[in-house]
């Protein structure tokens, strides 16, 4: 009876805890109609993209562009002449949706050609559905073309076409290009907080673009008064890395979707948000993040709504479900075992075993959400594989400390070298992240049950032996283990921590040395502090580095050999 009850006790609070953090939540004011004024669309399904020149068929772009017809009065597209693309117009025009239309410019001349060319037919051929036209996105921030070059094109279009003719790129690249502003019917800027030199947080984001638009707006009316301009992007990613105080989450992409349409309503601003469906091709370029900026998934199921509370996991309960499962094997496993234990170890071992069963579905929930190929989840399956061998390991450790048994050489050997594997892996990743990491996830899902199992058997070795010597962390004593090399697993310790510290370093500077961040804090000493509090207080980057610390601790401490 005892056992019986903390365990509906244990299963009714991760019940109530996962209720309490997925409740909905207010992103603001309803979306008026419940429309988009225009949405970015790629019809791009998993495994296609442009990359690899795989493309969707007009059957599936029609499916989504019926999609489209709920979600928006307008969209817009990147390219015109490429694979099936050239069927959208008419698609469009089935499901009473209007267009502003792209051609996709590169920096290979052969290809511009055919995407100008078609560009130029469809808008003659549909002047009712394509009501603008953008030639080239983003062309001079990725330094394929000249401007001198970009502009040659943009005339060509305009003495071929009735409508208004635009170039799209980040709103900076107007400030150094002014003489685009002459030569466009209508700017076209892309206004993403999450990507500036200077990431802000989400409720700070619709200020800032109100500030830019009208920044451009000053400086476009000394050049070409009266000029249109059009917001040709703007979103926030709901998935992936945290950049400075930049939060990617659903329900932040939700608010930040409302707060932008309240401002673009009261200012009367023209926008297009980014983007219709989360694009896993973009994961081979710009990771998780680049992936999830989308209404939609990759599978077509809506992220969140335009109007009514958002849920951050709509799905929490099938999460819920599945720890419950695997906790109720794990009780009635060791239910005779179990008996031998007073009622407060009881208590803590039957907790610390929900712990870890709530941990492991959610990790696999997460990696298997942001795994966009075949060997992604390959990896998936093995490191949650290993998180699960490591964790019944780490249960029959924990155990044991609880009924003072002795350990098994054997599971503590197993137990020493997965953790070995993982502090490892945690190192490698470290070490990406601190030399290109603007695209790379922080990896902590992928260390729950290491940090968390580690953490767990120093609490239980503390409550079986007092006084608590401080030796009780050593990787050995924690595990079980007879034969661990001690120089060796400290160095892999100090490792962890000097990863950790590069980490820092490298972060820091990626503010100090970017372009806008250096014009807002010339000064180089206050540069340097307001890049150094961007970089600490990073949550994501924070929890990560604890992680690295709780990972080196067992190793740096680690002088003996003996077993207890």
């Amino acid at each position: 009876m005892k056992i019986a009850s903390f365990a509906v006790l244990v299963v009714l609070l991760n019940g109530l805890l996962g209720w309490s953090f997925n409740l909905p939540q207010d992103v603001g004011p309803d979306v008026p109609s419940g429309k988009l004024n225009s949405l970015s669309f790629a019809p791009f399904r998993e495994g296609q993209g442009p990359i690899d020149e795989k493309f969707p068929s007009p059957e599936q772009i029609d499916a989504d562009l019926q999609l489209m017809g709920e979600k928006t009065h307008s969209i817009r597209t990147y390219a015109s002449a490429e694979g099936s693309m050239p069927s959208i117009p008419a698609l469009a025009q089935k499901h009473g949706l209007k267009m502003i239309q792209g051609a996709w410019l590169g920096g290979l001349k052969a290809d511009n050609k055919v995407e100008v060319a078609e560009l130029i037919r469809s808008a003659n051929a549909n002047p009712d559905v394509v009501k603008r036209v953008i030639v080239g996105n983003e062309v001079l921030l990725r330094g394929d073309l000249q401007s001198e070059q970009l502009i040659e094109y943009i005339r060509e279009v305009k003495r071929a076409v009735k409508q208004p003719v635009s170039y799209a790129d980040v709103w900076s690249m107007y400030m150094k290009y002014p003489e685009l502003i002459r030569e466009v019917d209508f700017i076209t800027i892309h206004i993403l907080p999450y990507w500036e030199d200077e990431p802000i947080t989400v409720d700070q984001a619709p200020a800032h673009i109100e500030r830019i638009f009208k920044q451009v707006q000053q400086e476009a009316e000394a050049i070409a008064p009266g000029k249109p301009i059009l917001i040709g992007e703007s979103g926030w990613p709901g998935e992936g890395r945290q950049r400075g105080w930049s939060v990617p989450s659903v329900v932040n992409e939700a608010k930040f979707i409302r707060a932008l349409i309240e401002v673009a309503n009261k200012n009367g601003f023209d926008y297009n948000i980014v983007e219709a469906f989360n694009q896993s091709w973009k994961s081979e370029l710009e990771g998780v993040v680049g992936a999830n900026w989308g209404l939609y998934s990759v599978d077509r199921k809506e992220v969140f709504p335009l109007t009514g509370k958002v849920y951050e996991n709509p799905d929490w309960r099938n999460g819920v479900i599945a720890s419950t499962i695997l906790f109720l094997i794990i009780v009635a496993y060791c239910w005779k075992p179990l008996r031998s234990l007073s009622t407060m170890r009881l208590a803590f071992f039957l907790a610390f075993a929900q712990l870890l069963s709530f941990l492991l579905p959610n990790m696999l929930e997460n990696l298997w959400y942001t795994s966009y190929s075949d060997w992604q989840r390959f990896q998936t399956l093995l490191i949650v594989g290993l998180n699960t061998i490591l964790a019944g390991l780490i249960l029959q450790r924990g155990y044991g400390l609880l009924a003072n048994r002795t350990a098994n050489p054997k599971f503590g050997a197993w137990i020493y070298t997965l953790y070995i594997v993982f502090a490892g892996y945690a190192v490698y990743k470290t070490f990406g992240l601190a030399i290109n990491g603007r695209y790379i996830s922080f990896p902590i899902v992928a260390v729950y049950i290491p940090v968390a199992g580690m953490l767990g058997l120093m609490f239980f070795s503390y409550i079986a032996e007092r006084p608590w010597p401080l030796s009780n962390i050593e990787i050995n004593r924690l595990a079980g283990h007879l034969k661990a090399k001690a120089d060796h697993d400290k160095i892999l310790g100090y490792a962890l921590l000097i990863v950790g510290l590069i980490l820092v370093i490298w972060e820091t500077k990626a503010f100090i040395v970017s372009r806008d961040f250096i014009l807002a804090y010339p000064n180089v000493a206050e540069r340097i502090g307001v890049a150094f509090v961007y970089t600490v207080t990073n949550c994501q980057l924070m929890i990560w580095l604890m992680c690295l610390v709780v990972l080196s601790l067992p190793l740096l401490l680690n002088n003996t050999q003996s077993q207890r």
